[in-house]
C-alpha cells in the first residue's frame, strides 16, 4: 500500500534528519588540528557510515519486527552486540589497512612542525608503542549504539501507526457493518407499515389509496436511490418527511391535529444521513394517536445555522399506551436510531426525552451538527 503524501514527506525527512546527524557525528571525529585531513581518513568515515546505515535499515526492517516485537528480544539484543562488534572490527581494520593513524599523525606533525632545512631530520613520529595499536575507536562505539537506539525508536513508532490503524481500519468496518444491519432494519419496517397504512385505506377510501400509493411510489423512489449513498440534501429529507406524514394524515380522524413547521427557504442546503427523522415522527404517530380521544401532534424543524438543524416532536401522552421507546416486534426503536446517530454523528448531536412536558407531552428534541 503507498504511503500518503503527508507520511511520505514526514518519513524522507526524518530519515534526513537521522542521517544528518550521523554525517555530523563522523565528521566532528576528525582529528583536532588545523588543515587539510587525510584522504583516507575521510574514507574510512564514508565506509563506517555505510555500515551505519546497513545497520539502521536491518533493524527498521528486519530485527525490531522479526525478533523485538515477536517477543525474541534476547535474539534481537544478541544480533545487535554481533552487529556492533562487527562495525568496530572493520572500522578498525579499515583504518590498518589505509594507515590512517599514521597519515593522521605525519599530517599533525607537518602542519604543527613545518620541516626546517637547517635543522637535523627528526625520527617517524609513529615509531613506537602506537604505532598499530588495536584499541576500538571509542567515538565509532557511541555513534553505532546512537544508529541502534533511533533506529529501534523508529520501529516501535511505525509498529504504533500501523496498529492505530489498523484499530481504525477494523472500527471503519465495524460501523460500515453497524450502519448496514440498521438500514436493513430500518427500509423493510418503514415499507411494511406503510403498507398496512394504505391496506386500511383501501377499505376506507379508494381515491385516498390511489393518493396514498402515489406518495408512497414517490418515497420508495427516495429510500431506493438516495438512501444508499449514505447523504442527501436537508430539502429532499424534509420532503421525505412532509409525504410520510401526509400519508399517515390521510388515515386520522378529525380529532388528531398534526402541525409541521419547517424552514423555507432552507440557507444553505447541506447534506444529511437519509431517513434519519422519520423514527422520531413514527413514534409519535404511533403512540400519540388515539381512535377515541383528542389527540395531538407538533412537528418542529429548524434550522438556526447554516450546519445545524433542530427536531422537535411532541405528541400527546395516552396512560395506558406503552413507553414510548419500546417498540413493537419488527421495529426499529428510538434505541437503534440513536446508535445510528453516535455511528454518523458521534460528538454531533444530543437528544432530549421528555417523557411528560409541562403540556403534558411525551417530546423528544434533537440537535444536530452537520
Amino acid at each position: 500500500m503507498p504511503l500518503p503524501p503527508l507520511r511520505s514527506a514526514s518519513t524522507l525527512l526524518l530519515h534526513a534528519l537521522v542521517w544528518g546527524l550521523v554525517a555530523v557525528l563522523l565528521v566532528a571525529q576528525q582529528p583536532d588540528y588545523p588543515g587539510p585531513k587525510p584522504t583516507e581518513f575521510w574514507l574510512t568515515q564514508a565506509v563506517v557510515f555505510g555500515l551505519l546505515a546497513g545497520v539502521f535499515y536491518l533493524n527498521v526492517g528486519w530485527a525490531a519486527p522479526k525478533l523485538l516485537y515477536a517477543k525474541k528480544a534476547w535474539a534481537y539484543v544478541l544480533l545487535n552486540a554481533g552487529v556492533v562488534l562487527v562495525v568496530l572490527l572493520i572500522h578498525h581494520q579499515v583504518e590498518q589497512r589505509l594507515r590512517v593513524p599514521e597519515l593522521v599523525a605525519a599530517a599533525r606533525e607537518a602542519v604543527l612542525n613545518p620541516p626546517n632545512p637547517w635543522s637535523s631530520p627528526r625520527p617517524h613520529p609513529l615509531t613506537g608503542p602506537e604505532e598499530g595499536s588495536p584499541g576500538f575507536n571509542t567515538g565509532v562505539l557511541l555513534i553505532t549504539l546512537l544508529v541502534l537506539g533511533i533506529a529501534t525508536s523508529l520501529a516501535a513508532m511505525q509498529k504504533g501507526q500501523r496498529d492505530a490503524e489498523s484499530r481504525l481500519e477494523l472500527e471503519r468496518r465495524q460501523v460500515a457493518t453497524e450502519l448496514s444491519l440498521l438500514k436493513a432494519q430500518i427500509n423493510p419496517h418503514f415499507f411494511f407499515n406503510t403498507l398496512n397504512n394504505i391496506y386500511a385505506l383501501t377499505l376506507l377510501d379508494g381515491e385516498q389509496a390511489r393518493v396514498a400509493l402515489h406518495r408512497l411510489s414517490r418515497m420508495m423512489r427516495y429510500v431506493l436511490y438516495e438512501s444508499p449513498a449514505g447523504h442527501t440534501r436537508l430539502s429532499q429529507e424534509i420532503s421525505f418527511l412532509q409525504d410520510y406524514i401526509d400519508l399517515m394524515h390521510l388515515r386520522l380522524t378529525t380529532k388528531v391535529q398534526v402541525h409541521f413547521e419547517r424552514p423555507d427557504p432552507l440557507s444553505p442546503d447541506p447534506f444529511i444521513a437519509p431517513m434519519l427523522f422519520q423514527p422520531f415522527v413514527e413514534n409519535a404517530f404511533k403512540h400519540g394517536v388515539s381512535a377515541t380521544a383528542p389527540s395531538r401532534i407538533t412537528i418542529r424543524l429548524r434550522q438556526p445555522a447554516a450546519n445545524a438543524v433542530e427536531l422537535s416532536v411532541r405528541n400527546t401522552v395516552f396512560p395506558d399506551r406503552p413507553d414510548a421507546d419500546e417498540d413493537e416486534p419488527g421495529g426499529i426503536g428510538l434505541a437503534n436510531t440513536q446508535r445510528r446517530l453516535d455511528l454518523l454523528y458521534p460528538r454531533a448531536h444530543t437528544v432530549t426525552v421528555t417523557p411528560r412536558n409541562a403540556s403534558h407531552e411525551y417530546e423528544v428534541c434533537l440537535q444536530l451538527t452537520l
